[in-house]
């Protein structure tokens, strides 16, 4: 018995069988400038040797310490995949559209494992990004480690009570300025990476403004609660983080005090542009999955690729796809042109670009019928990556700030602040 128990384990891990893809034969990248493309061909090459054949555990993991996907980290490090973000000033690859690199990278590791993408999202571009802005010493403490892999990075916005609401009023995690530095109070809910990560940077109170800090998370009074338990996302690993009068040096300082919330509005909105990367490379892979059913599975004498209905739906998909990479390539541009806040195009990427993939998530699940609704099937093992998919999306519409609120930043910009407030 146990050793047909292995053997149905065996057969389960490589189960996971992915399409050829689409994309190539559809989208003429005319946008993408030289260095993008040759990171986009590098990046697919590595996401196809290390990551696929990850995807499905990483996705299936149970959400604890022990199953955050290490080996994957490690190897983006080794490939030097956190560099790209970054100026070679910082040790970084100096790229000359880092941006629109980075936004690649994310679609790309997106396509097979939407974790794994958005884990490279907040070390690379919120922790990272943030960290980039800091002095001399936090580069030398925590960017160069980050850009290593030596440590990972996590980033702190979200409070139980403040989340797309980031007024002053609404935040309660505070600093106290005390001789050497502050001391820091207060709790944090679904921050990213926590569980494992060597520091955060936080977003607090400061007296009569919002100060960043870059905070050592094995500092006396740091504590992280249990890993959150997630619908989808299970190796992008959340929870709790509270500061219990913690101590924070003044070197630890991230730009000028009270100025810490501009500085977190430009790393999300830099962000934005990377999740609405995410919602490509899930709509993408989705789209590949479900080209690939409809060509192959037959009903009532027919492929359901004959049918009118899914030509036509797919033609639709297809455009929708085409749209969401141009949006956020467009945003990623502006900001390698030196816009930080690439409005209205990085709202309109990131809502319009995650929206097509829980929309298309739902569909997909209906074109491969039963088994997209399930998790494994009992047969075989066997397992539909657009039910995977299914549970993942939906976080995409509401983190690094909901579509509601990209819409209003998207309203601000037509009707403008005396009138959107």
């Amino acid at each position: 018995m146990m050793e047909r128990n292995a053997a149905r384990q065996d057969a389960r891990a490589g189960s996971q069988s992915w399409p050829a893809r689409k994309e190539p034969g559809l989208y003429n990248d005319w946008m993408s400038p030289a260095d993008v493309r040759e990171v986009r061909a590098e990046v697919r090459a590595f996401a196809e040797r290390v990551v696929a054949p990850r995807a499905r555990a990483i996705g299936d993991a149970e959400e604890c310490v022990d199953h955050f996907p290490h080996d994957v980290f490690q190897a983006m490090a080794a490939e030097g995949l956190f560099r790209i973000p970054f100026p070679a000033s910082v040790g970084g690859r100096g790229l000359e559209h880092p941006a629109a690199a980075t936004a690649a990278v994310i679609e790309e590791l997106s396509y097979y494992s939407a974790s794994v993408g958005a884990i490279y999202d907040v070390h690379c571009i919120l922790a990272g990004q943030a960290l980039a802005q800091g002095s001399d010493h936090l580069h030398r403490q925590y960017l160069t480690p980050l850009l290593e892999g030596r440590i990972v990075g996590s980033f702190a916005t979200t409070e139980p009570e403040a989340s797309t609401d980031l007024s002053l009023s609404s935040m309660v995690t505070e600093a106290v300025e005390v001789d050497g530095g502050f001391r820091v109070r207060g709790h944090k809910r679904f921050i990213t990476n926590s569980p494992v990560a060597g520091f955060v940077v936080l977003l607090c109170r400061d007296g009569q403004g919002m100060t960043e800090l870059v905070i050592d998370m094995s500092s006396a009074g740091v504590m992280v609660g249990r890993p959150d338990r997630k619908i989808g996302n299970n190796g992008q690993l959340t929870a709790d983080i509270h500061f219990d009068d913690v101590f924070v040096p003044a070197a630890n300082l991230l730009g000028k005090r009270g100025k810490g919330l501009r500085v977190a509005l430009q790393t999300l909105t830099y962000g934005r542009i990377g999740i609405a990367a995410a919602g490509t490379g899930l709509a993408q892979s989705l789209f590949d999955h479900c080209v690939d059913r409809l060509a192959t599975r037959r009903a009532f004498g027919k492929k359901l690729g004959q049918f009118q209905h899914w030509q036509f739906r797919m033609a639709e998909r297809a455009t929708a796809i085409e749209n969401a990479r141009n949006l956020y390539l467009k945003a990623a541009l502006r900001r390698d042109a030196g816009t930080v806040f690439p409005e209205p195009e990085a709202g309109m990427a990131k809502y319009y670009a995650t929206e097509l993939a829980g929309e298309f998530a739902r569909e997909a699940v209906q074109i491969f019928g039963g088994y997209g609704f399930l998790r494994e099937l009992g047969n075989d093992g066997s397992h539909a990556h657009v039910s995977e998919i299914y549970r993942d999306a939906k976080i995409a519409e509401i983190y690094e700030g909901t579509n509601e609120i990209q819409k209003w930043i998207i309203a601000r910009q037509i009707f403008g602040k005396e009138i959107t407030g």
